[in-house]
């Protein structure tokens, strides 16, 4: 049977693609390095100084290994539950939130897509200034192109791209880890020194560790994937292995890349340079070719990015609508084992965003912001979920109650995310309500597909809540008081 003919195949015909624990800690270390990465010097450079950099990443490690950590007592305790952040929330907190940690975590999934691409062109834009800082109009019919380029690979299947997969995050591991010993190479303590404390600009510490905290978010995004893509496992116990391993591997690589580049220049100057900044800073270093070798290394590891969140994204959708949180539709599968409708949706929504970051003042600021925010309510659930399985008792918990151990990271996690909400700002919490908000055509689908009743009274509220503030969020971008 083709490709063609098998595209609406329910899943329930087909039998999930299995891979291994080397796979799934591919698809963490491959979703986490990607564009993040590449604009670290500079992100914190325009925040902060060497002691700030080091609060920010003890906060940020501390906090991100909690969640990693989450992950891997849930899958474990929960091996029930598929599509890690989406199910743990709407198994702790019921449908309608489920619901919006589904859609928030594939939204920001799209979004943060879109800055892979604006940084491709970006760093084309230094050689072709047609291309500008990733968002002409050249650079988004560009970008268009790849985007649907991958579509079509990904529609050939789950097999073929999660093997592409694990060759892209080897290659594209070489560059960033050869930058990083050329900048010990050409290290000069006396730079370091005077970046120490931070810039004239620079305010409090408190403020400059908090001006880092959405960086630090949109880097370490994809410490879940081997959760969100567990129905493909081969054994239960490596979903929390792969999320482990993954996360302390790529946890050494941000941090070295970000520390080391204030012993090459002074931090105003990096926070000048053009994004991608790392290739800048590794130019300051040893001349022109460390910017082409950088920049090559950079579009490497972002499509290797792009398609493993392309990946996880659609299965979100995929996951959801199987479990009838979503409308029947993006239930399909082909004979690949593709959910090739939510594939689509997924392109669709990047499309757009991709569009829209042409009427933005800075896009990959923006798109990076926003993927952050967009991401913290569903991690918030899956922390909250993992402390409420671990205070009491739970038939459908493998292994009875979570230890002390367990609790307390749980514990940990959620307050960690909630100081995220708060570092984030009003501004991107109020976006995020306006992109959330309208979403919920899609659960009223889903219902009413069902034939059941659309809200129940504890859902009404959450929908009250959302609501309001999708429309502050709107009025405040209508008047002004914030701005793309």
């Amino acid at each position: 049977m083709s490709q063609a003919a098998a595209s609406d195949v329910d899943s329930s015909a087909q039998p999930a693609a299995k891979v291994g624990l080397f796979t799934l800690t591919s698809m963490v270390v491959g979703s986490m390095v990607g564009a993040g990465v590449f604009s670290l010097p500079g992100r914190f450079a325009e925040e902060t100084g060497v002691a700030g950099a080091l609060i920010a990443w003890a906060i940020a490690g501390t906090g991100m290994l909690t969640l990693a950590l989450v992950f891997q007592s849930l899958a474990v305790r929960r091996p029930d539950l598929d599509a890690g952040v989406y199910a743990y929330a709407k198994a702790g907190f019921g449908e309608y939130l489920g619901f919006f940690a589904a859609f928030g975590y594939w939204a920001s999934s799209c979004v943060g897509n879109v800055t892979y691409w604006v940084l491709i062109m970006s760093t084309a834009g230094s050689i072709w200034p047609e291309l500008g800082d990733g968002d002409t109009a050249v650079a988004v019919v560009l970008s268009s192109a790849g985007l649907w380029a991958f579509f079509w690979l990904i529609r050939r299947g789950v097999k073929e791209a999660t093997a592409i997969n694990r060759i892209v995050t080897v290659a594209k591991l070489v560059p960033i880890v050869f930058f990083v010993v050329l900048a010990l190479v050409y290290f000069d303590p006396g730079v370091f020194a005077d970046n120490f404390g931070g810039a004239d600009y620079a305010g409090s510490l408190f403020s400059q560790v908090r001006g880092t905290m959405l960086a630090t978010v949109f880097v370490f995004l994809g410490v879940e994937g081997a959760s969100v893509y567990s129905r493909h496992a081969r054994r239960r116990s490596d979903v929390g292995r792969a999320t482990v391993l993954g996360f302390l591997s790529v946890f050494a690589v941000f941090a070295s890349v970000t520390i080391v580049s204030y012993g090459i220049m002074p931090m105003a100057e990096i926070a000048g340079l053009r994004q991608p900044s790392m290739a800048g800073v590794l130019e300051a270093a040893v001349g022109t070719w460390g910017r082409v070798f950088i920049s090559v290394g950079l579009i490497v590891s972002v499509l290797g990015a792009y398609l493993a969140w392309t990946l996880m994204a659609a299965e979100v959708l995929f996951v959801a609508a199987k479990d009838e949180d979503m409308p029947r539709f993006l239930r399909g599968t082909d004979a690949a084992d593709v959910p090739v409708p939510a594939l689509l949706m997924t392109s669709l929504l990047t499309q757009l965003v991709l569009i829209a970051t042409s009427f933005s003042s800075n896009a990959f600021d923006f798109a990076l912001n926003l993927t952050s925010a967009l991401s913290l309510i569903p991690y918030l659930l899956a922390a909250a979920f993992a402390v409420r399985i671990g205070s009491r008792d739970d038939p459908r918990t493998a292994g009875g109650r979570t230890s002390r151990r367990e609790l307390a990271v749980g514990v940990v996690a959620t307050l960690y995310t909630a100081f995220l909400l708060y570092a984030a700002g009003l501004k991107f919490v109020l976006v995020s309500f306006v992109v959330y908000a309208p979403a919920t055509v899609l659960f009223v689908m889903a219902r009413r597909e069902q034939g059941r009743r659309l809200f129940s009274p504890g859902e009404l509220v959450v929908l009250a809540v959302s609501a309001t503030g999708a429309a502050v969020g709107l009025l405040a971008l209508v008047a002004g008081w914030i701005s793309l």
